[in-house]
């Protein structure tokens, strides 16, 4: 069995790894937009612009229905860079009505918006799957969104025994593990994690399999 790195911005590799690469939709990866490997494509709140959005949603659209797109995003909220919040909100909100139609979980990019995160999912009473990724914050905030329905996936924040992330796992086990932009190996960060878990490496990918399982989605292809 594979791990599974469910968000990175690296090129797929044959390493014994099933990376879910993340692209951000502009008109260079629509162009090389790859048909076969697992990926994950939004509009990132960094670059996304509401004067573009129609357009944007237009292509989204009709690349989101590629069997190959496993998640919508990373899509999200960011107080600190891209357009006002409101017009981050309405970008999101756009994305989440496409991720339910085609009933495809969402890859969540969120900085210092988790409660307008919230109110957004109990306002739409969002169905499908929302992951916010690379969750590195408080024990307290990572129990309060688990308990909203959200899943988390950790990077390598996770090697620090202290961190908030560490302490949610060793009490959780429905969570992703990633890699994002690191250069922290996926096979470093699961180790970590199995010895949170005090389990073996293969016990840790049969969880996260399951998990994944639990998305409804094709497993790992």
């Amino acid at each position: 069995m594979n791990f599974l790195d469910i968000h990175t911005h690296k090129a797929a590799q044959e390493n014994g790894t099933t990376s879910i690469q993340s692209l951000s939709l502009t008109s260079d990866v629509f162009l090389a937009m790859p048909k076969t490997k697992p990926i994950s494509i939004g509009l990132h709140p960094w670059y996304a612009r509401l004067d573009k959005l129609e357009l944007q949603m237009k292509y989204l659209s009709v690349l989101a229905n590629q069997t190959n797109v496993k998640l919508i995003g990373e899509c999200g909220l960011d107080k600190l860079k891209g357009e006002h919040l409101e017009n981050q909100i309405a970008i999101l909100e756009k994305q989440i009505a496409l991720a339910e139609k085609l009933n495809k979980p969402l890859i969540l990019h969120c900085v210092k918006a988790f409660s307008e995160l919230i109110e957004i999912k109990d306002r739409l009473k969002v169905k499908v799957p929302m992951i916010i990724h690379g969750f590195n914050k408080n024990e307290a905030l990572g129990k309060q969104l688990l308990n909203k329905g959200f899943l988390l996936s950790f990077g390598k924040t996770i090697l620090n025994k202290n961190s908030g992330a560490a302490k949610l796992i060793q009490n959780h086990d429905n969570f992703f593990l990633e890699t994002d932009d690191s250069e922290t190996s996926i096979e470093e960060i699961y180790q970590a994690v199995s010895n949170l878990k005090n389990c073996s490496i293969d016990e840790l990918k049969a969880l996260i399999f399951a998990n994944w399982k639990k998305l409804n989605l094709t497993p790992y292809t």
